[in-house]
Order: structure tokens, then sequence, then C-alpha cells
């Protein structure tokens, strides 16, 4: 697998999603993404190889929503790289540099917000940051002192990814309903009903 990372123009007509993309976006997060294009006019550079079948076209391996944001505000090129890749290391890439990501650092990540708080107000933020406002409003207000985070115990802002085929799905979320809180976002309910599920199932061991 060679790599070119050189920044180069690319026609956004020239341009091709690869079939076998897996990742998908919220349509909040894509407008999200699109504001952020639109107001900053930067972005991370779409990672492309050259079409295995059509000459003079690129398919692209990350990017997919960049390149859609980008055509939806009617620019006519994009920061493209060029890596010369096989159809498997492009599935792979498809998989991985979609899929690989770090979490937050509670402690960066508040302070990240109470600077972005002296400009921006929650609602403001909300637009621009993957987080929804009630979330921003916790990270901005938290009077925890930042000495009290050791750096060897560091807190996160932890996700939880794993796939439920339909019956599964049915059942978590039949008892994610039933122990669902009242107050809260979507997310943070949903977080919340599943702790105390899974309190409830350590109780009985």
């Amino acid at each position: 697998m060679s790599k070119q990372t050189k920044i180069i123009g690319i026609k956004l007509e020239n341009l091709l999603f690869h079939p076998e993309n897996p990742n998908k976006m919220s349509k909040t997060n894509f407008a999200k993404l699109k504001l952020h294009i639109k107001e900053s006019h930067n972005y991370e550079p779409i990672i492309v190889r050259k079409h295995p079948a059509r000459e003079g076209f690129f398919e692209i391996l990350n990017g997919h929503h960049r390149c859609e944001a980008l055509k939806q505000l009617g620019e006519s090129s994009a920061d493209c790289v060029v890596w010369n890749v096989n159809d498997d290391e492009a599935r792979i890439l498809l998989t991985t540099l979609n899929r690989l990501g770090g979490k937050d650092e509670l402690k960066m990540k508040m302070q990240i917000i109470k600077k972005l708080s002296q400009k921006y107000n929650a609602k403001d933020l909300s637009r621009l940051l993957p987080d929804a406002k009630a979330t921003i409003e916790k990270l901005k207000n938290i009077t925890k002192s930042m000495a009290d985070f050791k750096v060897n115990r560091k807190a996160f802002l932890n996700s939880l990814v794993f796939f439920l085929d339909d019956e599964q799905l049915k059942i978590v979320q039949s008892a994610i309903d039933k122990a669902m809180p009242a107050k809260g976002t979507k997310a943070e309910k949903s977080a919340a009903a599943l702790t105390l599920i899974a309190n409830a199932w350590t109780s009985k061991k």
C-alpha cells in the first residue's frame, strides 16, 4: 500500500462514492458538518484512490460525507489525497478509517467547552459540535476542580457500540423503554436506563 501525501484539488464530478462504503451519518451530524465547512471553509482532505475501472475518475475511501456536503454547498472541487491501494486494501480502509476513533478525555473536553462558552452559547455550540445542547450545558457547568482529575485515572466520555439483529433489538429496546427515566436527552435517558438494567443484573449475582 503506497500513499501520496500531497494534497491536490479534484473536481467533485470526478469523485465517485465507493459502492461498499458502510459508514452512514445521521442527518443532524451531516447538517453540522455542512455548517462547519460553510462557515470555516476548512475540512480534512478526502482520501481517494484512482478508480479501478473508470479512467480519470477517483473512488472515495474516506470522506463521502464531506464530498456530499461540498456538493450541496455548490463547490466545484475538493482537497484530496490519493492513495495507491488495491481492492482488498480499499475495503480494509473503508471499515477502519470511517470507524476507528478515540474518545474524549473529560477534563480536556470540559476545558474546551468552557473556553468556547465565553464566545458561544450552548445552543450555538450544539449546531457546531457533535454534542447536544443539554450535554454542553452540563460540561460547561461542572464545578469539580481540575485537580480532582488524576493524571493516572483519567475520566472519559465513553461510547458503547454493539450490533443487534432485529429480534435482539426489539428485546433490548423494550427493556430500555421500561427503565427510561423521565428527564434528560434521549441519549442520556438511554444511558441511564442501560446502567439501571446492568446494576439490577449485577445485584442478582
